[in-house]
């Protein structure tokens, strides 16, 4: 059987609920992400997933996500990966889209990228790695990380431009899997956040 990629976003936190781009600042869970974080691990843990032995899973180091991780309950089995890092916003980091807005209009990130931080060709490099990685050996991986870099990875396991993530969001606890369909790379799910509406 081909190998699938499995992408849960991390839970909650207060730049997420405010709308700031968070991209390397290490910023916790609030409550609620915990909260979510601990019902993807049961959801994980039921079937069709049974725990998911045998899945190799990595996270992104930065704590938001491997806390996520860790109360999902994969924390043990979970190397951590700098690929798996969230987009370098450089100048925009921790603004909010109407902030940038402000100083950008008609700033589209997808399109314009930032300033000061990680290129659009870079994300792309990064995703394409954790493509390449998933689909190396018989086995399903799970990977814990950030909007942007799973939405990216996304894209690119279609295919598909990184420009086109922006078709494909993704909320705080999000479930996601990267499959297959007539032998060509497909979304088997997206945005799937069933186990938060317990």
């Amino acid at each position: 059987m081909a190998p699938r990629i499995l992408l849960a976003r991390h839970g909650q936190t207060e730049w997420s609920l405010l709308g700031r781009h968070t991209g390397r600042t290490d910023i916790p869970l609030l409550d609620e992400g915990r909260r979510g974080a601990k019902l993807l691990g049961e959801r994980l843990a039921r079937g069709p997933w049974a725990g998911l032995d045998g899945v190799e899973v990595r996270t992104s180091p930065l704590v938001r996500a491997r806390e996520t991780c860790d109360l999902a309950g994969f924390g043990e089995r979970a190397e951590d990966w700098d690929a798996l890092m969230e987009w370098d916003y450089g100048a925009y980091e921790g603004m909010t889209p109407a902030e940038i807005q402000r100083v950008q209009p008609g700033w589209f990130i997808w399109r314009d990228g930032v300033p000061d931080g990680e290129t659009m060709a870079e994300l792309s490099a990064r995703a394409d790695r954790v493509v390449e990685w998933a689909r190396s050996a018989d086995r399903d991986v799970l990977v814990f990380a950030h909007g942007h870099i799973l939405r990216s990875i996304g894209a690119r396991w279609l295919g598909e431009d990184v420009s086109f993530a922006a078709r494909i969001r993704l909320d705080p606890t999000s479930l996601s899997v990267l499959g297959w369909a007539y032998g060509d790379p497909a979304i088997e799910r997206w945005n799937d956040t069933g186990h938060l509406e317990q």
